[in-house]
């Protein structure tokens, strides 16, 4: 199931949602975050960009994704996991996942990939997002929202996503 391949220059997905940068700014951190469309390669890409810093309990930028209009979820059900063809700067980003289990903005389930300069296909099953801070498992009949995140320690994020899809 695809759900984006950045064809849209406005950066709204093949689900009808549109892309969003966010950052830890939204509880006191200082991480600059910038969600922008582009090419790379003669690829259609999201660039996910920024500073991440850790001062004020600071310490990730993301670019998101609601997965359905008006709050509603989607059922990734019949799906293994995530796919994505990223390109990046060598550092370590992450995917995270929200369900309606998720109640508070901390909560979701992750997984974890390397970014390397050349053109990648990756893939994360959903057996290998484990709950953060929150009991209960991955409902992927549930799915909120997507999340590439560049989190933890400070660094420049510099990522090039061309698409992403549930496989």
């Amino acid at each position: 199931m695809l759900i984006d391949d950045f064809s849209d220059k406005n950066l709204t997905s093949k689900l009808g949602t549109q892309w969003y940068g966010a950052s830890d700014k939204v509880m006191g951190g200082i991480s600059d975050v910038s969600v922008s469309y582009g090419k790379y390669d003669d690829r259609h890409c999201l660039f996910l960009t920024g500073k991440v810093c850790l001062e004020n309990n600071g310490g990730f930028v993301q670019a998101a994704l609601n997965l359905a209009k008006s709050g509603d979820t989607i059922d990734a059900s019949a799906y293994v996991g995530v796919r994505l063809v990223v390109r990046g700067n060598s550092e370590k980003y992450s995917v995270h996942l929200r369900t309606l289990d998720n109640d508070r903005p901390w909560q979701s389930y992750r997984a974890s990939f390397t970014a390397f300069p050349r053109w990648k296909t990756i893939t994360l099953p959903f057996e290998n997002f484990p709950p953060y801070r929150i009991e209960v498992p991955l409902d992927t009949t549930k799915l909120k929202r997507i999340g590439l995140v560049a989190i933890g320690r400070a660094f420049d994020a510099d990522l090039a996503l061309a698409e992403i899809s549930f496989y």
